[in-house]
């Protein structure tokens, strides 16, 4: 069994940054995608990221193209996402996720979910 324990949330002014880090441990997760995904309160959980298990291969949802990117680190079993231009739309409880295969993510295919990481934008 994996165990993902995100940091880096936190408050910040609209048009700053954040790094989010997610580390695994337990059973490796370094032969799978991994991703971000977030839900505001009210709202259903939405794609946010996701790499490619060598880090080969990334995607993002439409809202972040351009503003986030998400990284791996296999020899520390940690995925990032960096943040920048941060909206108040980006208020957020993010959670990192381990997939089912290799390459993408989707909210079906996701085997393991860490606990969340607070991201509050203020306008």
């Amino acid at each position: 069994q994996v165990q993902l324990v995100e940091s880096g949330g936190g408050l910040v002014q609209a048009g700053g940054s954040l790094r989010l880090s997610c580390a695994a441990s337990g059973r490796t997760s370094s032969n799978n995608a991994m991703g971000w995904f977030r839900q505001a309160p009210g709202k259903e959980r939405e794609f946010v990221a996701v790499i490619s298990w060598n880090g080969g291969y990334t995607s993002y949802g439409d809202s972040v193209t351009g503003r986030f990117t998400i990284s791996r680190d296999r020899a520390k079993n940690t995925i990032y996402l960096q943040m920048a231009s941060l909206k108040p739309e980006d208020t957020a409880l993010y959670y990192c996720a381990v997939a089912r295969g290799a390459a993408t993510i989707d909210i079906h295919s996701v085997t393991t979910w860490g606990q969340g990481t607070q991201v509050t934008v203020s306008s």
